[in-house]
């Protein structure tokens, strides 16, 4: 997963950095669903971009939401967005996580829904006789 981090108001600090990597890198486990490594049509696991911004949203308030996460998932051809507002930016960071982890799971849902379906059909197409597709009805 290839993760860009941009701060607004708001200074970068290698400590923060490693800990959005880990955050945001943790949801990777969930991303192999819908990563395929086929060549037609396809995407491969490098295909998962995150992009998360961290900013500071007001400069003279000390205390309520000043800090705001957000964080624009790009998996292929779908995007997915979680953004919060907290006092600590750490617990801004770990709400957009969750939030995230709740949309992957949704999409993975409807993903697995979608497959089983088509296999449905496949099925009962493939069960029916070749010789009745050609009958004609009176």
């Amino acid at each position: 997963m290839k993760i860009d981090i941009k701060s607004t108001h708001l200074d970068l600090t290698g400590a923060i950095r490693e800990y959005i990597e880990e955050k945001i890198g943790s949801l990777d486990k969930f991303t192999h669903v819908f990563a395929r490594n086929d060549t037609v049509g396809g995407f491969g696991h490098e295909a998962v971009e995150a992009f998360v911004e961290i900013a500071r949203t007001t400069k003279h308030h000390k205390q309520g939401p000043v800090f705001r996460a957000e964080v624009n998932l790009k998996i292929g051809g779908k995007v997915l967005r979680a953004a919060k507002e907290d006092w600590d930016v750490r617990i801004a960071i770990d709400a957009v996580r969750e939030e995230l982890k709740m949309e992957l799971q949704k999409a993975k849902g409807i993903h697995e829904s979608k497959f089983k379906r088509g296999a449905r059909i496949f099925k009962r197409l493939s069960s029916i006789s070749p010789l009745a597709w050609f009958k004609k009805e009176k």
